[in-house]
């Protein structure tokens, strides 16, 4: 894709499974990767088969995610694509369970919007890619605080998109659908009572099986590339049509 090469690239999350296959296209595509994950053994491994370089920071942490972006020199890409969650009805959970997922989900990705935002208004480009979710585009039972949190990163994605658009930089959201990934092997747990609830997810997408890592990369990286360079304040699923909301 046109305008990838030589750009420098931070991908948050970057050790997990769709981390890792966001980090490897941008790599083809001839880009220099900064691989963030709060995991130090999953950052390097990743940095490394990329050719990139770790950062093991913990993105909820101001301040660690401040020291971190100053080693980094020029960032012209962030793609925010840390996530967590943990399944459970929103009448079973406890305040104070849900500051973690606040933390990780929303003011995470507040934190890196801050810190690298200023550096590509000053140039005058830029490009950042915020991983959301269809839980915030259409629900998702058992995922109400992780929904609200992605819900609110949709938002800012608009209102940056809107701030920041005459300053030449963008800001696009793209919302995986169910991807098999640790998070969804966990929540549909293990045996028949897991493989029911996997084939009646497999059943309601149209294309009959779930997302895998590798399906997300492709639209990441087209909204990064000087192609999608009159994009802004979007945001695009990757469902196997699941969702189609508007």
């Amino acid at each position: 894709m046109k305008g990838l090469r030589d750009k420098s690239v931070l991908v948050t999350g970057g050790g997990g499974a769709i981390g890792a296959a966001i980090c490897c296209r941008f790599a083809e595509e001839g880009a220099s990767v900064l691989v963030a994950d709060k995991n130090s053994v999953s950052a390097v491994k990743v940095a490394r088969e990329v050719r990139g370089k770790a950062l093991v920071f913990d993105i909820s942490d101001y301040a660690a995610a401040k020291r971190a972006i100053a080693s980094c020199g020029e960032i012209h890409v962030l793609v925010n694509n840390a996530g967590w969650d943990r399944f459970q009805n929103f009448l079973d959970t406890d305040p104070a369970e849900w500051e973690e997922l606040i933390s990780i989900n929303l003011r995470g990705p507040l934190n890196m919007h801050h810190l690298v935002l200023p550096q590509m208004a000053a140039r005058g480009s830029g490009c950042v890619v915020n991983i959301s979710s269809d839980a915030a585009r259409v629900g998702s039972s058992g995922e109400s605080v992780y929904s609200a949190c992605k819900g609110g990163i949709l938002s800012l994605t608009k209102t940056l998109a809107r701030e920041l658009a005459r300053k030449g930089v963008t800001v696009n959201a793209v919302c995986p659908g169910p991807t098999d990934t640790p998070i969804l092997r966990g929540f549909l747990g293990e045996g028949e009572a897991g493989k029911k609830v996997y084939d009646a997810l497999v059943r309601a997408i149209p294309q009959k099986r779930v997302g895998r890592p590798d399906d997300v990369p492709g639209i990441v990286a087209f909204l990064a590339s000087d192609e999608a360079a009159y994009i802004t304040g979007q945001v695009i699923s990757v469902s196997g049509g699941l969702t189609m909301a508007g």
